[in-house]
């Protein structure tokens, strides 16, 4: 995922250090440090927090060819994101199984997204936008239409 790229230039876009991004964040240094340079991935949380600080979308760090969002929603609500994974999921008559093999996941995983159990792993929801041309901000509930179709 070359996300952690777009990570280091909004970074350096606003004159911060890693250690201000990770201080901004709650975490170490040394994890922050690691997320920027794709050695870990960064979860979903953080990935929020780092975009609601520089008001920017999922979208702009995925470099999803979207519009710039207003008004994006700085909260998540699980169930709704697992309302909207399931919805696209059947707007695009994609089985659950296809969908989980599509990922290297299984449909229990799936499964606990789609009822709000779980936080959509960032990977997953990297490969379903890229592949599926879907905005990462709207299946997680921070703008109300899908800029991407």
């Amino acid at each position: 995922m070359e996300y952690k790229i777009n990570l280091k230039q909004i970074r350096e876009l606003h004159n911060l250090s890693q250690n201000n991004i990770a201080n901004i964040l709650g975490i170490n240094r040394t994890v922050y440090t690691k997320y920027e340079n794709g050695y870990e991935i960064i979860p979903i949380k953080h990935l929020l927090t780092f975009c609601n600080h520089f008001n920017i979308g999922i979208d702009e760090i995925f470099e999803l060819p979207i519009n710039k969002h207003k008004n994006i929603k700085k909260e998540i609500d699980y169930k709704l994101i697992g309302t909207r994974l399931k919805e696209w999921r059947k707007e695009n008559k994609i089985a659950q199984n296809k969908l989980a093999k599509e990922l290297n996941t299984t449909g229990t995983v799936i499964c606990g997204y789609e009822s709000g159990r779980r936080i959509i792993a960032t990977p997953f929801l990297y490969q379903i936008c890229h592949k599926y041309h879907v905005s990462a901000d709207y299946l997680l509930g921070r703008i109300d239409e899908n800029s991407q179709k």
